[in-house]
């Protein structure tokens, strides 16, 4: 496509009121997998019939807030629950490949929340368990399925922006008053580049694919885990990748991409379902696109639970929208950055900052 759009394309989504619906097994729940459980009951049809924890008072006591029929006092009887086709694994980092392979081996579909696991090793090793079971698995990057991300993958496939140049992307949270949290615990593997660091990384491999070249410095906090890391990226086509993330403090949650024809801006925070708005680089005009679906924060959760459904009706064992393939290449850049961080850093702390 060559020019500046007259309008933006439709956004091209499974509907969330979907007639292909999944009995959904949750495996450690925790804060997101009340969100996920809520998206889906409020917003779609897909139901979760049983939840699965280490404490069974755990488990009967977030059965009992979503209205969930089923609770289990361990992870092994959830994963054999004959009423449960898919389970969404929304444990710590640390547990993920072993959980989702304990799912796959029972024969379940399985979504992991992001990360997909503490390394890209991990990941391969799930992706190879569930194709090799022919189940469906993918990471749970809700990130991709949202509306506005339908219409900038369209505006990319276009070439709407012409030769991109640049890629910005920050996630930043001050999370020092929570010196308890997952994110400060190696032995989870935490640390800010897993935790919310990884929404840059996915903008950057949707917009632009896998990187050529990875040159990252950050800090290390006092419990050993990266706190803050800034990450370049360079492109086969030239372009550069541009992203920040820290524990640290709020930062402005926004992601752009420019291009010699038009340069794209989407709003903070640019994870969750907003709005973007498309500026021509050769004259003093733009198009702006907003989410009218209603649905706001990690409401957008519903959005992949329906795609996850849809593909597995369709016989899929992994998505085109987020496949298995660029989830590992993702966390291959991680793994490399975190290396990097972890290389330089010689003293823990705020303001120490890691050289390459």
């Amino acid at each position: 496509m060559s020019g500046f759009p007259i309008a933006l394309p439709d956004a091209r989504l499974v509907p969330l009121r979907t007639a292909a619906s999944l009995r959904w097994g949750i495996l450690a729940p925790g804060e997101i997998a009340g969100d996920f459980v809520h998206a889906l009951h409020v917003h779609t049809e897909q139901r979760v019939c049983a939840v699965g924890s280490r404490s069974s008072a755990r488990a009967e006591a977030f059965a009992r807030r979503h209205g969930i029929e089923r609770s289990y006092g361990s992870y092994e009887q959830l994963v054999v629950d004959p009423g449960v086709d898919i389970v969404y694994v929304s444990s710590p980092n640390s547990e993920h490949r072993r959980l989702a392979i304990m799912a796959i081996e029972a024969g379940k579909h399985v979504l992991v929340e992001k990360p997909m696991a503490a390394s890209a090793a991990d990941a391969r090793a799930i992706a190879t368990a569930a194709t090799g079971a022919g189940v469906f698995a993918m990471e749970a990057m809700w990130s991709a399925f949202l509306p506005q991300s339908s219409v900038i993958r369209a505006l990319l496939d276009d070439g709407v922006l012409g030769r991109i140049a640049m890629l910005t992307a920050d996630f930043g949270a001050d999370f020092t008053d929570e010196p308890g949290a997952i994110v400060f615990r190696p032995e989870l593997a935490g640390g800010v580049l897993r935790d919310i660091g990884v929404y840059p990384l996915w903008f950057s491999s949707f917009a632009l694919g896998p990187p050529t070249a990875v040159s990252a410095v950050g800090t290390v906090t006092d419990s050993g885990v990266d706190g803050q890391a800034a990450v370049v990226l360079g492109h086969r086509s030239g372009a550069q990748s541009v992203l920040n993330t820290t524990m640290y403090a709020d930062t402005p949650t926004v992601a752009s991409v420019s291009g010699d024809a038009a340069r794209l801006e989407v709003d903070r925070p640019f994870l969750m379902p907003g709005g973007f708005t498309l500026f021509d680089a050769r004259r003093d005009r733009s198009l702006r696109w907003r989410d009218d679906s209603g649905l706001v924060g990690r409401e957008g959760l519903a959005w992949q639970a329906v795609a996850v459904a849809q593909h597995v009706a369709d016989g899929l064992l992994e998505s085109p929208v987020h496949p298995l393939e660029a989830t590992v290449s993702i966390l291959e850049t991680l793994d490399e950055a975190l290396r990097q961080v972890h290389r330089g850093a010689t003293a823990p702390g705020l303001g120490h900052t890691a050289s390459t």
